[in-house]
């Protein structure tokens, strides 16, 4: 005689989804970039700053190149050439279509070859903090608890201070030099990072796909640098914009007070600074044509970083 089952005793699988192509998550990613170079684009005046900071960084690159003298090789310079108005010509027969300043040196030149101290200084100071400040503050809010709070009560105690001064009083310690200037920008600046890095971690490591690498027991530092790290780099990467712009701007104060960068290896700051004395004596050119340049660059750098602040943050958009 058949045996009959009841339906309510039928066991009934389920049904296991098939696995998604390995290309959903790269073809996801890469019309999230698409969308967001679509929003960038909608900028003209994003896409105008992105143009300068382009060409600048280009001119900055190949200085050697394009400047018609070279203003740190003192031997080519000539101080019967000093204090030139724009569009003389110089005794070697160049045309300083800027004027020259108090050594003689070509203004044009001067100035690309300090926007290629200034934008170098900038971008490496920056680099470095953000790494820096991005692994504290990464860890600190993985990690919680009393780390935390030591890191963030030091992070509160360096951001207490004005950056300006504290760049002054590492300075004299350190004393002048290209280097120097980096690694004192590097240390007023990695707090900006800690402190941001670990906003966004405290979020994303309640989320669940954090919770699903514990589970798997991957080692803590593949979780915070491989899943957390990466998840919070939207809001990093608006503050390291914003940043160069304001490393820029400190090594050109801190140069112009003295205390930056060489005299041999004159940056914008320092440009601007030599010609402060004459300002009075109507010989405008020596200053205002270096603060014209580094008053471009960090408009131009703070254009792309306000229009990438809003197309990485949809609830900002304007």
């Amino acid at each position: 005689m058949a045996d009959y089952v009841r339906a309510d005793e039928v066991a009934i699988a389920p049904e296991i989804p098939e696995p998604l192509p390995a290309t959903v998550s790269s073809d996801r990613g890469e019309s999230l970039l698409r969308r967001h170079i679509d929003e960038f684009l909608k900028s003209p005046g994003a896409v105008a700053g992105l143009t300068v900071l382009i060409a600048l960084a280009l001119i900055a690159v190949f200085a050697p190149a394009i400047a018609p003298q070279n203003p740190y090789d003192l031997s080519k310079l000539d101080i019967m050439d000093n204090v030139l108005k724009p569009g003389e010509r110089l005794g070697s027969g160049i045309t300083a279509f800027l004027g020259t300043d108090d050594q003689g040196r070509d203004m044009l030149s001067a100035i690309i070859y300090g926007l290629r101290i200034s934008l170098a200084v900038g971008a490496i100071s920056v680099v470095i903090a953000c790494a820096i400040g991005a692994s504290v503050g990464v860890l600190a809010a993985y990690a919680g608890g009393r780390v935390e709070s030591v890191v963030m009560r030091i992070v509160d105690l360096q951001l207490s201070f004005p950056a300006i001064l504290v760049a002054l009083v590492l300075l004299a310690v350190f004393g002048r030099g290209v280097d120097k200037v980096v690694i004192a920008l590097v240390i007023v600046q990695w707090a900006y990072y800690a402190r941001t890095v670990r906003g966004s971690a405290l979020v994303e490591k309640r989320r669940e796909y954090i919770e699903a690498a514990r589970c798997l027991a991957l080692p803590k530092s593949r979780v915070v640098f491989r899943h957390l790290l990466p998840n919070c780099l939207p809001p990093l990467i608006v503050v390291a914009t914003v940043q160069v712009a304001h490393a820029i701007a400190l090594e050109s104060t801190l140069s112009f007070l003295g205390v930056g960068v060489p005299v041999t290896e004159p940056s914008l700051g320092m440009l601007i600074a030599h010609g402060y004395n004459y300002l009075l004596s109507g010989k405008y050119w020596i200053s205002t044509f270096p603060g014209v340049a580094l008053v471009i660059a960090i408009v131009a750098i703070n254009l792309v970083g306000d229009r990438l602040r809003d197309v990485l943050n949809p609830r900002l958009a304007r």
